[in-house]
């Protein structure tokens, strides 16, 4: 697969800074353009063709949650860019996912979480961070009554793997981690969408808008 083309937008100029430099040693991305929130995103976004943008939303996030409804504004869900925000914490999450977020996460999350929900979400996947669930008035592409306990971003990793038949060695080799960590993964998985099978989990998944197959 090629790299994926990340474009990041932050007000602080130290922000985009240290996000591009961090991501820089990640394997697997490429940090095609650098804007703040006023910038001519739209612009941007046709001439450089992201496959996902990182949002960081800064400590006080007003104008750019503006900014960021702005930019889905009128845009057909087939054909947004994936967006993942930084929020600096939950108070805010609701305003950012209204603006048209697919994927929230807090601004001190560790980049190897931050990695994994970028990959989830250039495969079209949601990407929730626990401690930001408490504050959504629903959950992202169910319906309102769905309770499921949030997938974390790699849980989400594996489940897509999941769906597209890997078993958990193949999908140990493809993540480049233990087969016991992915049975770890697998049973919490299966636990928290309440199901006790592999078949049973991708389909309650898919039902509640957490993969696409």
């Amino acid at each position: 697969m090629q790299d994926g083309r990340l474009l990041l937008v932050a007000d602080d100029p130290l922000a985009r800074a240290g996000l591009a430099t961090l991501l820089a040693d990640q394997p697997g991305w490429q940090v095609v353009g650098q804007y703040a929130s006023r910038q001519d995103l739209d612009g941007a976004v046709a001439a450089l063709d992201p496959d996902v943008v990182l949002w960081d939303l800064g400590w006080q996030p007003q104008e750019g949650l503006e900014h960021l409804a702005d930019f889905n504004r009128g845009v057909a869900p087939e054909a947004a860019v994936p967006v993942v925000a930084l929020l600096p914490g939950p108070e805010w999450a609701s305003s950012a996912w209204q603006a048209g977020v697919h994927s929230l996460l807090p601004r001190n999350v560790d980049v190897q979480t931050l990695v994994a929900a970028l990959a989830a979400a250039r495969q079209g996947l949601w990407v929730l961070a626990p401690g930001l669930a408490p504050s959504l008035p629903f959950r992202p592409g169910g319906p309102s009554d769905e309770e499921l306990e949030p997938l974390t971003p790699r849980e989400l990793e594996v489940l897509q793997l999941m769906a597209e038949g890997l078993a958990n060695k193949a999908i140990a080799r493809e993540l480049q981690i233990s087969e016991h960590t992915v049975k770890f993964h697998v049973n919490a998985i299966l636990s928290k969408l309440g199901v006790q099978s592999r078949t049973e989990a991708v389909v309650r998944a898919t039902r509640a808008g957490l993969i696409f197959l």
